[in-house]
């Protein structure tokens, strides 16, 4: 056999990620306020880019996208896996149309206040009493954030100077966020080379700031500080401090003969012990928690649930066509236009990938909210076991696609916040012989609500909570039962006896 070159023609299909389609595909799981960041980035790197100024399209006081054209349930829209046919922006058509003036939808609850107030629907003229977008931002009225440590430490340069004051600093430095102290005061001594006494003192002095109880070495010396606080410290409760241990039993005889006081003076003192902070550190926060913003909008109308964006927290992108015609007829050399047509070519892609975003999130939320109609209209209950496969099949996409999409997005309803993933659970099998299955949060909420319900003097043991949901058409295992309430935090039948009867007599 003759070796030498040639020439073959050979037919193969493959799939490139080039980098603008991976972008698009991140760009899924990010959520509105990420995209933002992510916006306002792509602002500053390209000049063709503007963001649309509120008079273009002003926003409903309620937050929700007039903006674009919100498909119905049975809406048919384009699918984030379609990018690849797009050309990921290489034609010239953006999507930069100003939908504000052709297609603003007069329909919600924010557009009929507004026009109650006379306001157009236009900035939050209606829901501030007449602030516009430059009104006072009232958060910033609140005092900042002081954490523990910094609380102490205040305290301690009024009360104390010089060592002592070097000793509380060492202190403070190791009471944990609860407020409790963790350091071995032996220890602590040595390391300061100082007597023993000296940091007993200091500890001792702590043990007075605000708030009482904090620098404690354990539950016992926390509340025994505050009932000293109390004036309410006396040989009979100090009993009791000693022996916590057998309250959380509930060994009530028992802790009566050990402080030797009558059935009334014990309910008095568990309702008095039932009134301390056992934490009391965690009253100063360490950060303001950030509220979350729904990213999807779901009411319900006569037509069924309209589904909406929104739009207070996403950024609409325009190309500025004037500015890339002035760049374009002027004098350039051969790399200043390359870097022009790539300006251009990326502001297409950005604005089409964002687009594209929405009717992706739009269809997958359309999806979710017809699975779980009885939800949404009856309450959590009726959540019916969904997966993320289902709804790709149901719509069409991979199910990678559905869950970036569901990632990190919550769905604001007239039942409340919730992300998109709470909508995906698994299911347990039903008794009624349908071959149906229940939804595993359904299942929770039977278990909270029985047990909310359960008489004091007739607690719900795990085999009766089985008998009950066997009632209700859930077939479940008693150990299903036990890992579902212990899920919910509630403890076992035993513990809640213990509990409501500490209960009743402290009440």
């Amino acid at each position: 056999m003759a070796l030498g070159p040639r020439l073959d023609i050979r037919q193969s299909q493959s799939l490139v990620m080039t980098p603008q389609l991976q972008q698009a595909i991140k760009l899924l799981a990010l959520s509105n306020l990420e995209i933002e960041a992510f916006v306002a980035g792509e602002l500053e790197k390209n000049p063709l880019l503007e963001q649309s100024s509120g008079d273009d399209a002003p926003p409903a006081p309620d937050g929700i996208d007039r903006t674009i054209d919100t498909p119905t349930l049975s809406a048919e829209t384009g699918a984030s896996d379609d990018l690849i046919a797009q050309g990921l922006g290489g034609a010239d058509s953006p999507l930069d149309i100003d939908h504000g003036a052709s297609s603003f939808i007069d329909d919600g609850p924010g557009d009929r206040m507004a026009d109650a107030h006379g306001t157009g629907g236009g900035g939050m003229d209606a829901l501030s009493g007449g602030y516009s977008e430059d009104a006072p931002d009232f958060d910033s009225f609140a005092a900042p954030d002081i954490g523990l440590q910094e609380h102490l430490m205040g305290q301690a340069r009024a009360a104390l100077s010089g060592m002592d004051l070097f000793i509380a600093t060492q202190l403070i430095g190791q009471i944990s966020e609860a407020g409790y102290l963790e350091a071995n005061l032996l220890q602590t001594a040595h390391g300061l080379g100082v007597p023993l006494f000296d940091v007993e003192r200091v500890l001792g002095v702590i043990h007075t700031f605000d708030p009482t109880g904090v620098g404690a070495r354990s539950l016992a010396e926390c509340l025994a500080l505050q009932a000293k606080e109390a004036d309410r410290h006396d040989p009979c409760m100090a009993r009791l401090l000693a022996n916590l241990d057998l309250l959380a039993k509930g060994a009530l005889p028992q802790l009566r003969r050990i402080c030797g006081v009558d059935e009334d003076d014990m309910a008095d003192m568990i309702a008095e012990l039932r009134g301390y902070d056992p934490k009391p550190g965690l009253r100063f926060a360490y950060g303001r928690a950030a509220p979350v913003t729904p990213d999807l909008f779901v009411r319900p109308t006569r037509d069924g649930w309209a589904i909406e964006i929104n739009s207070a927290t996403l950024p609409r992108v325009l190309i500025n066509r004037s500015y890339y015609v002035e760049l374009a007829t002027g004098p350039q050399d051969k790399s200043a236009k390359a870097w022009l047509a790539d300006c251009l070519a990326s502001a297409n892609w950005l604005v089409k990938a964002l687009d594209q975003r929405q009717k992706t999130i739009i269809k997958v939320a359309s999806e979710i909210v017809r699975s779980q109609e009885a939800f949404f209209q009856q309450g959590v209950e009726h959540l019916k076991p969904l997966t993320l496969r289902a709804v790709a099949d149901t719509i069409g996409m991979h199910e990678s696609t559905v869950s970036r999409v569901t990632s990190n997005k919550y769905l604001s309803c007239p039942r409340g916040l919730y992300e998109l993933k709470y909508f995906f659970t698994s299911g347990v099998s039903s008794s009624g012989g349908d071959g149906g299955s229940v939804s595993a949060q359904a299942v929770k909420s039977h278990i909270k609500a029985l047990i909310a319900a359960e008489d004091p003097q007739a607690i719900l043991s795990d085999d009766t909570l089985v008998d009950l949901l066997r009632a209700k058409g859930m077939d479940l295992a008693r150990r299903t039962v036990a890992k579902y309430r212990e899920a919910l935090g509630i403890g076992s039948s035993v513990q809640r006896r213990r509990q409501k009867a500490l209960k009743g007599k402290a009440a």
